[in-house]
């Protein structure tokens, strides 16, 4: 996922950016909402986090600007005013929700997800790019990159890394990658999950210093940049 921040409060920014990061999403930062209109107008994101007190142009200008250009990104607004009338401007201004400060991290990650899970249940086209912190995967051109540096993989590896990828952040069983990858419905009692995890592994964590790729015990796999 691919975020956007406009928040003028460094703290605050720094705390969401945190998190998100640590979630294994993609995150750019606007301190202001000049700035921030530019990157929300020019480059694709999965969601938008918009402070409501912003230098420049506040947020609410921010979001109308963006609705007025057609420009449909989920935008969740950030205020410390929490009075109903408050609420009511934001969400008339074309904000998808609205959050007061000061609130918890949990809370603004699951009315994320929420937003994003509408948008895409609304129509949104399918993504043809699929990230996990500097991980990216172009399903268009059949290409990944880490960090700038492309990683060539094997058809089974690529798809096996596509399943982990849409399922970033979760664990994904042997259950799972066998129906989901190898069309098994059944287990075929070899070590093939193994052999392929073992190969992408070494391809797309040997030499970064951020493991990406985790073995969990007695469960799965996870693809994520948390430990």
């Amino acid at each position: 996922m691919r975020i956007l921040i406009i928040e003028d409060d460094k703290d605050v920014a720094a705390f969401i950016r945190k998190g998100l990061l640590e979630a294994g999403w993609n995150v750019d930062h606007a301190d202001n909402g000049r700035d921030g209109l530019f990157l929300a107008a020019t480059e694709s994101y999965d969601a938008l986090i918009v402070d409501r007190m912003l230098p420049a142009v506040d947020g609410l200008g921010v979001i109308r600007t963006l609705r007025a250009s057609n420009n449909r990104t989920p935008a969740l607004v950030l205020s410390a005013l929490g009075e109903v009338d408050d609420r009511v401007e934001g969400l008339k201004a074309g904000g998808d929700d609205y959050l007061v400060k000061p609130f918890a991290f949990s809370e603004l990650h699951a009315r994320l997800e929420a937003l994003i899970r509408r948008s895409a249940s609304a129509g949104a086209a399918p993504a043809t790019v699929l990230e996990v912190a500097d991980l990216r995967m172009d399903l268009l051109r059949r290409e990944v990159h880490r960090g700038g540096r492309r990683i060539d993989l094997q058809p089974r590896e690529f798809q096996l890394l596509e399943f982990l990828m849409r399922h970033a952040g979760q664990v994904v069983t042997r259950t799972m990658l066998l129906e989901g990858v190898w069309d098994y419905h059944f287990d075929p009692q070899t070590n093939v999950i193994d052999v392929h995890i073992s190969r992408l592994r070494a391809k797309i964590d040997r030499g970064f210093a951020t493991p990406l790729l985790h073995t969990v015990r007695g469960a799965g796999y996870r693809l994520d940049a948390a430990p």
